[in-house]
């Protein structure tokens, strides 16, 4: 395994850096409330940050997500790569390649995706009906509710999964209503109802654990760099921060509880490097995937609630910057799922897998 970024990646890397860092401060963040910043947005796009993950892979996205991370920026970069950019150039067809990925490049396009609970959609010609209408390639309608779609308040399409695991993508407009929702994190959720929408699929057999494998995976860097950024601040407290004369941070304690942290953090972060580069290799990486969001749900709950703890008083206060990365930690902890469910899922592919040989 090499991790090591290209000269391609390392360029896009710090381009998000400088212009994250530069733009994903307090006062903005304080004053986009629980929606989007658009302008932010906007620089990323017109950067060609978005377009660049056809480019430098999964691998290249997790690095990216890793420095949105650590501002806790509130645009929706993860989503419509990963449910835009990426799947559409893996599993769309020519057709919709040339439709849909320039404008997903230059942010006009933003897909967002509900595809971790399929049970909670049937797709078919009708409210009573849960089968497909027509055959799997060709266009159908979706009828459900998805209670809460992460970004969905700034999406075009909506990346969506049937009860059989097919790949839906369906207008935003065209839903029967759109209502917002708040979840943990600033993350511009809302509740979507389709009643007969119509829905265009979305690749064949396999489409769906592909998106899924790299939704986790995709999710799993950006924890990494909330982690990242908690513990950064945490640092920073804890040695300006002085008791009876003496900084916090000489206090073992205080010391032992960073370093669980930064241990934590550093396993989500080589973990979600390893299945990135083993789906950018063309490697076997379901598990590997699995693994990343364990790590990402179980180990980046503790850093969160290190950074905030480590903070004493301050780190409850609701507008202190500490307190992002502690709601965005917790926010990713339920959307990458319950860490004993993960396991029953990876033992199972374990067992499958064996059983193959």
């Amino acid at each position: 395994m090499d991790f090591t970024p290209t000269g391609e990646q390392t360029a896009a890397v710090e381009l998000a850096a400088r212009i994250f860092g530069d733009l994903s401060t307090h006062e903005r963040l304080t004053a986009a409330g629980t929606g989007s910043d658009a302008g932010l947005w906007k620089e990323l796009c017109a950067a060609g940050l978005v377009g660049a993950v056809t480019d430098t892979g999964l691998l290249g996205l997790v690095l990216l997500l890793e420095e949105q991370g650590r501002t806790t920026a509130q645009v929706p970069f993860a989503v419509s790569c990963v449910y835009g950019l990426l799947a559409v150039t893996a599993h769309g067809s020519p057709e919709q390649c040339e439709r849909l990925l320039p404008g997903i490049a230059d942010g006009t396009v933003v897909v967002t995706g509900a595809i971790t609970d399929p049970g909670a959609m049937s797709a078919s010609s009708g409210p009573s009906s849960p089968a497909a209408s027509g055959s799997p390639s060709a266009p159908g309608e979706l009828t459900g509710v998805l209670p809460a779609v992460p970004w969905l308040r700034d999406a075009t399409h909506v990346l969506v999964a049937d009860g059989r695991r097919r790949l839906w993508l369906v207008r935003a407009a065209e839903a029967a209503a759109r209502e917002p929702v708040e979840l943990t994190a600033p993350w511009s959720a809302g509740r979507l109802v389709l009643e007969g929408t119509p829905a265009e699929p979305l690749g064949g057999a396999g489409a769906y654990d592909d998106v899924l494998a790299t939704a986790r995976t995709a999710f799993a860097g950006l924890q990494a760099g909330v982690c990242a950024g908690s513990l950064a601040r945490a640092v920073e407290h804890t040695n300006t921060r002085e008791q009876f004369g003496q900084p916090l941070a000489v206090r073992q304690g205080v010391q032992l509880r960073a370093a669980d942290a930064y241990m934590d953090t550093e396993a989500i972060r080589v973990t979600a490097y390893e299945a990135a580069w083993r789906r950018d290799e063309g490697l076997p990486w379901a598990t590997h995937a699995l693994t990343a969001a364990w790590w990402a749900a179980e180990a980046g709950r503790r850093v969160v609630h290190t950074g905030q703890h480590l903070h004493g008083g301050a780190g409850a206060d609701l507008g202190h910057p500490v307190h992002r990365h502690f709601l965005w930690g917790r926010q990713l902890d339920a959307h990458l799922g319950c860490g004993d469910e993960l396991l029953q899922e990876m033992g199972e592919l374990i067992v499958e897998g064996e059983a193959g040989t």
